[in-house]
């Protein structure tokens, strides 16, 4: 296994793959939750060498680009290394995408050939059709028009193909993977990251895992169950443990993710706030039904491991006395607790995507879990900021991580500079020099704030991008003009959803169209405030929502909507003079509204049927 040093000096991401296959060929790398796939690291190895030589004989090579929609699976790790191995770029789609939005990722990535499930081909066509890609392969079926990975797999057997040389003349330069994310205008942007700036990231974590354990070995195991698509996924449970050798357990099913915690054991584990929450409601539940006495022994139990925090956070230790009693009620209480939930090995584990509440990270810190807020960013390939245990502050994301800096704009805007930052963006030099400055300056749109002790706290996003509390990046513009495509009717909406479990949209009436349609319906006459009670324009508003929903990836979808009983003008309080919307503005003077939209329970039931 390599160090932290030899990651951060290796060629390519296949030299550390080789490293650690070398080092532990009979380690279990890959196994599927379900028990039906278990791969050592010399199995992982020898299908990657014949998957690789398969798709050579499809023509893909360095420089290549390949589009990946899979679930959780090992195909996935198995696929993307065989890729990785050949010098080409992957990208991987959301499953919830339409067919529509993979052609438009297929146009920027300008890819040949896609590796997708059964599932999924229908869209998968429909999008090559629009954009030419043909080639398409399939991993879990025989279906005619594509190419079944098994068969890709045996061809590769049999093939000449020197999948030595092919891995070894990959550089630190070339691209890696392309993750697709939102930029202000709600256009995805490819995001080009190469061998470097992973060695760096991962480099960088690896230097703060060795701190934590104290120990250079640093194999352990890891979760897989975010989509690929995002960039924490792939980091934490793909290029991770091929620099640690830590095994891999894939969850195909999202929402059994807490099962396998309780299976697994893992000793990291990356999650949006979303999940820790359900994971504390879990115990919570757990705990009340304990019996009175064992409830007021983890009652206590819980009371100095908060007592531990509360000192952590204020950088004074507990009194002698009170360290014995946490000693043993850890022992006794708070480890069992670990235990049944399997969060017991775990040496860090973090909470990113979004902010999570100060309450739910001070719980598990109670509890003896080290759970950590961390800040990165696609663009910097994962390596930011970040608390550590020990030395965690609520409220922040932490201080740098090895390598990195960090400083801020004269406006607060945070920039970051580190070895880990794309390459830039696909086929866009222009936003790319929009967002890296000539000295290396990513400009992250977030205003932030340092202390003296170097913490940073993210205070507001210059961009407008939704982040909600599952941590999935929206482009608010792409969700409103969906919806307003498909209904007139709708003068400005405006996409909710920032730390919100979904979307919701406040909706004000075109006043021409309100009128046409009043006329129309014999509501002539009625003001605005009419109008937005009235049952047919709810209808109406409704029935455009629903087919602008159709337009969207499934996270993306508006669940609620309020019309409210007025017309927005142009230079107003909630619109600029070349009617853009104030968003800031717009969600302070609404704020009831907003919360009522996750509040009552009539709308929840109406969100819930749609």
């Amino acid at each position: 296994m390599m160090s932290p040093g030899q990651v951060a000096e290796a060629a390519s991401l296949c030299q550390v793959f080789q490293a650690t296959v070398a080092a532990g060929p009979d380690e279990i790398a890959l196994r599927s939750s379900d028990g039906t796939v278990t791969l050592t690291w010399s199995q992982y190895d020898q299908r990657v060498r014949r998957i690789a030589a398969g798709l050579a004989s499809l023509g893909v090579g360095r420089h290549s680009t390949v589009a990946l929609m899979l679930t959780n699976r090992p195909e996935f790790h198995l696929v993307d290394a065989a890729l990785m191995h050949l010098g080409a770029a992957s990208f991987s789609i959301y499953n919830t995408y339409p067919a529509d939005q993979i052609g438009y990722l297929f146009s920027i990535a300008e890819n040949d050939v896609v590796v997708c499930e059964e599932q999924f081909l229908d869209r998968v066509r429909a999008a090559g059709e629009q954009t030419g890609v043909e080639t398409v392969v399939c991993v879990d079926a025989e279906t005619e028009g594509v190419v079944c990975l098994a068969d890709l797999e045996s061809l590769g057997g049999c093939s000449a193909f020197d999948f030595d040389a092919a891995w070894q003349a990959v550089t630190r330069d070339d691209l890696l993977t392309l993750i697709f994310t939102s930029g202000t205008t709600g256009a995805p942007k490819g995001v080009e990251l190469t061998h470097g700036n992973l060695l760096f990231s991962l480099s960088s974590n690896m230097t703060a895992q060795a701190e934590i354990t104290g120990s250079s070995d640093l194999r352990g195991s890891m979760v897989s169950y975010l989509p690929d698509a995002n960039l924490a996924n792939r980091w934490s449970a793909h290029y991770g443990p091929m620099s640690t050798g830590s095994m891999v357990t894939t969850v195909r099913d999202g929402r059994a993710v807490i099962q396998a915690l309780r299976e697994v054991h893992p000793t990291g584990f990356m999650g949006v706030p979303m999940i820790w929450y359900k994971i504390k409601a879990q115990i919570e539940q757990a705990l009340a039904t304990r019996p009175g006495q064992s409830k007021d022994r983890i009652d206590q139990a819980l009371r100095l491991g908060t007592a531990q925090a509360r000192a952590e956070v204020a950088g004074t230790p507990l009194p002698p006395s009170e360290r014995e009693q946490l000693a043993l009620a850890d022992e006794q209480v708070l480890r069992p607790i670990r235990e049944e939930f399997g969060l017991d090995r775990m040496w860090v584990t973090t909470s990113g995507g979004a902010p999570i509440a100060p309450e739910a990270l001070e719980f598990f810190m109670a509890l003896g879990v080290p759970l950590c807020e961390v800040w990165g960013m696609t663009e910097t390939a994962a390596a930011g900021v970040a608390n550590m245990p020990g030395k965690r502050r609520p409220g922040t994301v932490g201080q740098v991580r090895h390598g990195v800096e960090v400083r801020l704009a004269p406006d607060g805007e945070l920039l970051l500079r580190s070895p880990g930052v794309m390459r830039g963006y696909r086929n866009d030099p222009a936003k790319t020099a929009e967002a890296v400055d000539a000295d290396g300056w990513l400009h992250t749109g977030d205003v932030a704030t340092i202390d003296t002790e170097g913490y940073v706290r993210i205070v507001d996003r210059k961009k407008d991008v939704i982040i909600n509390s599952s941590g999935k990046n929206m482009a608010p513009s792409h969700i409103e003009n969906s919806v307003k495509l498909e209904c007139p009717l709708i003068g400005s909406i405006v996409a909710i959803g920032d730390t919100r479990p979904h979307v919701t949209a406040l909706i004000t009436l075109d006043p021409e169209e309100a009128r046409t349609f009043a006329a129309a319906h014999g509501l002539a006459g009625r003001g605005p405030e009419s109008l937005a009670r009235d049952p047919e324009v709810h209808a109406a508003v409704e029935e455009g929502v629903a087919q602008g929903n159709t337009r969207l990836a499934r996270v993306e979808q508006v669940r609620n909507f309020t019309i409210l009983p007025v017309f927005w003008e142009a230079n107003s309080d909630e619109l600029t003079a070349t009617m853009k919307v104030r968003r800031k503005a717009v969600t302070d003077k609404y704020a009831k509204e907003i919360e009522a939209l996750y509040t009552r329970p009539q709308d929840r039931a109406a969100s819930a049927a749609r």
